[in-house]
């Protein structure tokens, strides 16, 4: 069975960074992307990065140039670098591995962006 576990969220300063890590477990086959997606307090979920199976990256505009997506395949983890965080990241961040035709998700980490 399929699984995802994200963790490496927590309450930082502005201006602080995180590393936030996705490892799978379990067999997946044909993975087209993955994604990190973000779930602010009262605001839908929303795409923050993908990357492909061959590295490719895409990011949200919010983003700004903040974010980096990365994976290691042999290990099965991926990770998203948030720099120079703002309160306005703050929200669950929830790991997707898409492997049409199937989604599987994370249970998500929390990151609180306060001073």
């Amino acid at each position: 069975q399929v699984q995802l576990v994200e963790s490496g969220g927590g309450l930082v300063q502005p201006g602080e960074s995180l590393r936030l890590s996705c490892v799978a477990s379990g067999s997946i086959a044909s993975i087209n992307k993955m994604p990190w997606y973000r779930q602010g307090p009262g605001k839908q979920r929303a795409l923050v990065a993908s990357i492909t199976t061959d590295g490719g990256t895409d990011y949200a505009e919010f983003v700004e140039g903040r974010f980096t997506i990365s994976k290691e395949n042999t290990k099965n983890i991926m990770y998203l670098q948030i720099n120079s965080l703002k309160p306005e990241d703050t929200g669950i961040y929830y790991c997707n591995v898409l492997a049409h035709p199937v989604g599987y998700w994370g249970q998500g980490t929390q990151v609180t962006v306060a001073s």
